[in-house]
């Protein structure tokens, strides 16, 4: 478990890439995917970071 928890923060940002990846192809007039995309960015680097100096 905890190797799958050790890498929480990286398929965050996997996921926030996806969703820049399909605003891109969408043409969408609103900011809610970059809203998301930079929130899921943020949050998953600042959870890999904490997640692993725990779990080492």
């Amino acid at each position: 478990m905890n190797q799958l928890l050790k890498y929480l923060g990286v398929f965050m940002i996997l996921i926030a890439v996806v969703i820049l990846g399909l605003y891109m192809y969408e043409n969408a007039v609103s900011n809610t995917l970059l809203i998301v995309s930079g929130l899921l960015l943020i949050g998953g680097l600042a959870v890999y970071v904490i997640l692993n100096k725990i779990t080492e």
